[in-house]
């Protein structure tokens, strides 16, 4: 991985990209961290050996990086983005991860000449296991494109849209998903105290069942309406459960809403 970057920001999901890139054989060298919190940035140069700054006003003038990451929450966005606007040009690529900022935005204050990639990950990244979704402005070159995304394999799996439009939508499955599953396995670890499981037990069952079904998923070509119906025996134990969490206001109808809520106020960030 050829390339050098500036990370602004450098939180869970900007460290667990950090570490992806430097498994992938990036070097320390190549890249720098703004980051303000002087705890966080002593901790990252010693566990990586990065160059850490507190500001960007702080990186050398002829600091000429290839990419700029923006990892920082998007609340802070305002006091950060305009002050990485001396990169726009054809060398440097802004590259953002922050939920509901919309390509619009980095235009305004970075200049209508900045390449700018707009990308949701989510938290599986720590585990290279995650799902990110991209999507690149007109000036966006083909080279540009694929040292894009393999900076993002670096954590996962990567898809590309032409429609921005979606990334708000990813935002709300994707980017939130891994909450909706971990609430899952507290649903699944409560009911399971309330039907006489102890507290322990009822908490491991759960864990492991979603993780396993996970991965028997993610191994398997099966569909997971497929997969679903092979572990449902006619008029069995699963069915009777299942007739329940699939009626009229259960789980998809849920879904459907918490998805829809999330959206929206992806769309509402844009502001």
């Amino acid at each position: 991985m050829s390339k050098t970057l500036v990370l602004a920001g450098c939180g869970k999901m900007g460290e667990a990209m950090l570490s992806g890139w430097l498994e992938r054989g990036m070097m320390p060298s190549d890249i720098t961290i703004v980051e303000p919190n002087e705890e966080t940035a002593a901790k990252l140069h010693a566990k990586y050996g990065v160059q850490t700054h507190a500001a960007p006003t702080d990186l050398a003038a002829d600091n000429d990086p290839d990419f700029v990451v923006f990892a920082v929450k998007p609340q802070m966005m305002d006091k950060v983005a305009s002050q990485y606007a001396r990169y726009a040009g054809p060398k440097t690529a802004f590259l953002s991860i922050a939920a509901g900022k919309p390509v619009s935005y980095f235009q305004k204050n970075l200049g209508d000449d900045a390449i700018i990639i707009r990308a949701m990950p989510n938290t599986p990244a720590a585990v290279r296991r995650g799902i990110t979704v991209a999507y690149p402005n007109a000036l966006v070159t083909e080279t540009q494109r694929r040292a894009c995304d393999e900076l993002l394999k670096s954590v996962g799996n990567v898809e590309w849209v032409d429609d921005e439009g979606m990334i708000d939508s990813v935002t709300a499955l994707s980017g939130g998903g891994p909450a909706y599953v971990f609430l899952l396995v507290e649903a699944m670890a409560e009911a399971g105290k309330q039907a006489g499981l102890p507290d322990a037990l009822a908490e491991r069952l759960a864990r492991e069942t979603v993780s396993g079904a996970g991965e028997l998923m993610r191994q398997s070509d099966e569909t997971p309406t497929t997969l679903r119906i092979n572990v449902t025996s006619p008029a069995g134990t699963t069915a009777e459960a299942l007739a329940v969490l699939m009626a009229d206001g259960g789980m998809q109808q849920l879904m459907i809403k918490a998805v829809a809520a999330a959206k929206k106020r992806s769309e509402e960030l844009a502001s």
